[in-house]
């Protein structure tokens, strides 16, 4: 990772919320679709998860939920294969990841026709968007985290830079699938060149 994508030292405010993105069982390493050294993320993850809550800071998970046959499968003719397929274990949160006492859950990937790598219009169990979510709730600014950075993370953060939040990526609390070399770089130039900021955990101001 290039050095100058980072910014250091950001604190916390009201405004902010961190949103978790498909930290799932089928994503972890041994998964159906195991992303490499997912599993390394969950440590930096819960730290900040900790100090949002702490701090009475909102937190928002997302999750893929296909049904059976989605159009993400290979069966289907899609590029992946089957994987977070709606009330299978593998669809499940990783059972050592921090969830709220009352977690926000958005689902995304859940029409069968319809791809959704971006959690920014994922749906909560009522049926309302993330994005209604955030307005309801006055959060300007999202530090986004989580699987994959080369797919979810990435698209989610381009769709909040576009509908104009800020938003830090939380580096290295995400891993990329990386099916070419380059694809986690790739996916950090283009979310750094929309304006998000790249930070560590380490980095955030939230630490003894």
């Amino acid at each position: 990772m290039n050095p100058a994508l980072l910014m250091p030292s950001v604190t916390l405010k009201t405004g902010d919320a961190l949103l978790v993105v498909d930290v799932q069982h089928d994503f972890m390493p041994g998964g159906a679709l195991g992303i490499p050294d997912g599993d390394r993320i969950i440590t930096p993850l819960n730290r900040v998860i900790t100090a949002f809550l702490r701090q009475h800071l909102a937190v928002l998970y997302s999750r893929d939920w296909h049904p059976v046959e989605h159009c993400s499968f290979q069966a289907q003719g899609g590029p992946w294969p089957p994987h977070c397929v709606q009330h299978s274990s593998g669809a499940a949160f990783d059972a050592r990841l921090h969830l709220a006492p009352r977690p926000l859950i958005f689902s995304k990937g859940q029409h069968q026709a319809e791809e959704q790598y971006s959690a920014f219009l994922a749906e909560d169990g009522a049926g309302h968007p993330l994005s209604a979510t955030l307005r309801r709730q006055d959060l300007r600014r999202l530090f986004v985290a989580g699987l994959a950075t080369d797919y979810c993370v990435q698209n989610t953060t381009l769709d909040l830079r576009r509908a104009g939040y800020g938003v830090i990526v939380l580096t290295d609390a995400c891993r990329a699938v990386n099916l070419d070399p380059d694809d986690e770089g790739q996916a950090l130039r283009r979310m750094a060149g929309s304006g998000a900021t790249l930070v560590a955990t380490t980095d955030l101001g939230i630490y003894p």
